[in-house]
């Protein structure tokens, strides 16, 4: 089975970093996949219910270590590829910003300047 797809919807929470929706085959979707902050580390929880005494089960999980192992590596790497380009289009977005507030900040001491002149 392989993921052919990961996308990452991140979220602005103390703990809780991303959800997470993997496609397996171009075939099998799983959805609410997190990416947690733990004591130490990341940690991908899978998505999961809770049973009538509190507690919670997972509802699908990888059934082997080298799957889980897979899963998140991948899960980890796209994450990382996604705050990258939050980042870079987070600081795009303010160079632009600022670029705009300049000129228009020009443009507007250069209107001053030829209503003194007038």
């Amino acid at each position: 089975m392989q993921i052919t797809e990961i996308k990452i919807f991140p979220v602005n929470e103390d703990k809780l970093k991303a959800y997470v929706t993997v496609t397996f085959d171009d075939s099998f979707v799983v959805r609410d996949l997190k990416v947690i902050q733990g004591n130490s580390r990341l940690f991908v929880a899978m998505p999961s219910r809770r049973m009538k005494d509190g507690s919670f089960r997972d509802v699908v999980h990888p059934s082997n270590a080298e799957m889980r192992e897979q899963l998140e590596k991948a899960i980890f790497e796209e994450y990382n590829r996604s705050l990258e380009s939050h980042s870079s289009s987070e600081s795009h977005n303010n160079n632009e910003s600022h670029s705009n507030s300049e000129s228009h900040s020009n443009s507007e001491s250069h209107n001053s300047d030829e209503s003194l002149h007038s």
